[in-house]
């Protein structure tokens, strides 16, 4: 929602500040600039990427749509379901979990919290860690190498679309300076034409250079900025299921353990203490 109100804003500063000026909107439209510009900026971002990056890409906006979502009831729910699933862990036994980590749709626990079983990111990452700690061969400092590698290889997959956005955007400018160069050389090639046509053409020129600009940096830049936002929030997300799980197997109650996650989070979307006291009280009221 907010990358449309985002463009909407740009567009209307800039063609409304223009044509409150006493500007005229029509010599800005120009459907070949467009297609000089854009297919420059299509072509080069082709040629600089192969086609995991190219998939990447054009996924990128669907697989963050989720994690915009994140906010104080996420971590709530996210928590609460790490809460039951150790403290049945610690009651019944390790193994006590074993068919709820593997077949997740299955299980009562993640069926009352539809918004964790239906986050791929979150699920994939509870499920694989709980099942390396039953396994019981491995050791708190081992799985934390083990989280910490995977995290780093998230970021760096995840920040492969953001990057070749960025250099796509940074390209722009300098391919509105190729159309209007192109725009001039056609103007001078019509040395004939009356004054007030040689002054159209070097107007319709410039637009390159204002289209390139704006297209750069008023969209697709912006759009590679946000991914690498999101790429942030779901890293942190990450961070906090690595730490609780990290304090269970120090010993520490599920209480404790997600207290340690929450402490882990953003301030903007982190429950307060009495909130995650609340909702884990309910959780252990249902388990």
């Amino acid at each position: 929602m907010l990358i449309p109100l985002g463009f909407l804003i740009v567009l209307f500063s800039v063609f409304g500040g223009f044509a409150l000026a006493g500007g005229s909107l029509g010599p800005l439209f120009q459907p070949l600039e467009f297609l000089i510009i854009g297919g420059a900026g299509l072509g080069a971002f082709i040629a600089a990427n192969n086609g995991k990056a190219i998939k990447a890409t054009m996924k990128s906006l669907k697989k963050f749509k989720a994690s915009s979502k994140y906010d104080n009831d996420t971590y709530l729910e996210l928590l609460a379901v790490i809460y039951k699933l150790l403290n049945k862990m610690r009651r019944d036994g390790m193994l006590a979990v074993e068919r709820d980590i593997e077949a997740p749709a299955e299980s009562a626990i993640f069926n009352e919290h539809p918004q964790v079983l239906n986050d791929e990111l979150m699920l994939n990452f509870i499920v694989d860690y709980l099942r390396l700690m039953i396994s019981g061969n491995m050791n708190p400092q081992e799985l934390d190498e083990l989280m910490l590698h995977e995290i780093e290889t998230f970021e760096a997959e995840a920040e492969i679309p953001a990057d070749a956005l960025t250099k796509v955007g940074d390209a722009m400018p300098a391919f509105g300076i190729v159309a209007a160069v192109l725009g001039v050389v056609r103007a001078l090639s019509s040395a004939s034409a009356d004054p007030s046509a040689m002054g159209v053409m070097i107007a319709h020129a410039l637009v390159g250079t204002f289209l390139g600009i704006l297209m750069g940096y008023g969209f697709i830049n912006p759009v590679a900025s946000r991914i690498e936002r999101q790429i942030a929030v779901m890293a942190k997300t990450m961070q906090c299921i690595r730490v609780t799980l990290l304090a269970s197997m120090h010993g520490y109650a599920p209480q404790l353990a997600v207290e340690f996650g929450r402490k882990a989070l953003h301030t903007a979307e982190r429950p307060t203490f009495n909130e995650l006291e609340d909702f884990v009280r309910g959780a252990k009221a249902e388990a």
